[in-house]
């Protein structure tokens, strides 16, 4: 099949990608065709199998590629004190989250529409990011500067906590960025028992 004239695959390429990342947040996967894709994106509808084999493919690919972007960003020093890590990883979060709205609400709200094969996938690289911040905790029981009855417990809430940001904040109001996640972090410290935040 010719591709559309002036269509280029580094270039048409990641305009399929924006364009499902953007419908998919908008309306969500179910109501989303291919052919609206290929509207918002200028080409035929049969053009985007140039570049990707279907929908799902495409949803896999843009929560795979959100969770492996976040597991690189991440940078983690086990020798530091488990409350500066922690205070890191909050920071971190929050910010890394703010600057992707669209690719957090998929990788969240869309899990129900990925094939079950899909969803192991995505699962496996969601573990991978929750136990970096268990081995936090698990260091900060260690040394004692955190109180917590069970890390997977408390992992699983910070994170839900922290993500929780992006329904609600947005630049420009009462509150900056930097005082959202001074205040998380407050909250988080005295929810794994380390007393307040430094």
């Amino acid at each position: 099949m010719a591709r559309t004239a002036g269509s280029h695959s580094d270039i048409t390429g990641p305009k399929v990608r924006d364009a499902a990342l953007r419908l998919f947040a908008r309306h969500g996967y179910a109501a989303v065709s291919m052919r609206q894709i290929a509207a918002d994106v200028g080409v035929q509808a049969g053009a985007l199998y140039n570049y990707t084999p279907d929908k799902q493919s495409l949803l896999f690919d843009l929560m795979a590629a959100h969770m492996c972007d976040l597991l690189e960003a991440w940078v983690d020093d086990p020798k530091d004190d488990p409350r500066a890590r922690l205070a890191h990883f909050v920071r971190f979060h929050i910010g890394f989250h703010h600057e992707r709205p669209d690719a957090v609400f998929i990788a969240y709200m869309e899990l129900r529409n990925l094939t079950p094969n899909n969803f192991t996938q995505i699962e496996a690289l969601r573990r991978r990011y929750e136990d970096k911040l268990e081995a936090i905790l698990c260091d900060g029981v260690a040394a004692g500067a955190f109180d917590v009855a069970d890390t997977k417990i408390a992992t699983l809430a910070v994170i839900a906590m922290l993500t929780g940001v992006n329904t609600w904040f947005r630049t420009g109001g009462r509150l900056t960025l930097a005082q959202v996640q001074a205040q998380y972090l407050d909250m988080v410290v005295r929810a794994v028992g380390g007393g307040q935040a430094g």
